[in-house]
């Protein structure tokens, strides 16, 4: 196993298993915010969150824009829609299964009666 997912970067996986950058992602998808309402609202120190976002912004998970001195972080779309689409491909697979196992239970119901 190469450890790659198609269309996914691993590093957006890793970026994510991180508690307070998941939770910056999940404040973010309400809507953009500066670095100052993303510290307050978690209850973390302005460098700290910076750090965070730094982290999601070089895997390409947020994106900022400069208005004057203030820094506005957003969610970019792209690598969310990768991961789904990877999630996606286990769907079938997982249905192939389940269609398999409903089968199986109705062929061994048939055989009890």
């Amino acid at each position: 196993m190469s450890g790659k997912i198609p269309g996914v970067n691993i590093t957006t996986l890793s970026a994510l298993s991180e508690p307070n950058r998941m939770n910056i992602v999940e404040l973010l998808r309400q809507g953009p915010l500066t670095v100052g309402e993303i510290a307050d609202q978690l209850g973390l120190r302005q460098p700290q969150t910076s750090k965070h976002l730094k982290v999601l912004s070089d895997n390409g998970i947020v994106e900022m824009q400069a208005e004057g001195n203030r820094r506005i972080y957003k969610l970019r779309p792209e690598p969310f829609q990768a991961l789904n689409s990877w999630i996606q491909s286990f769907q079938s697979v997982m249905q192939e299964r389940f269609d398999h196992l409903d089968a199986y239970l109705k062929e061994l119901q048939n055989k009890d009666k």
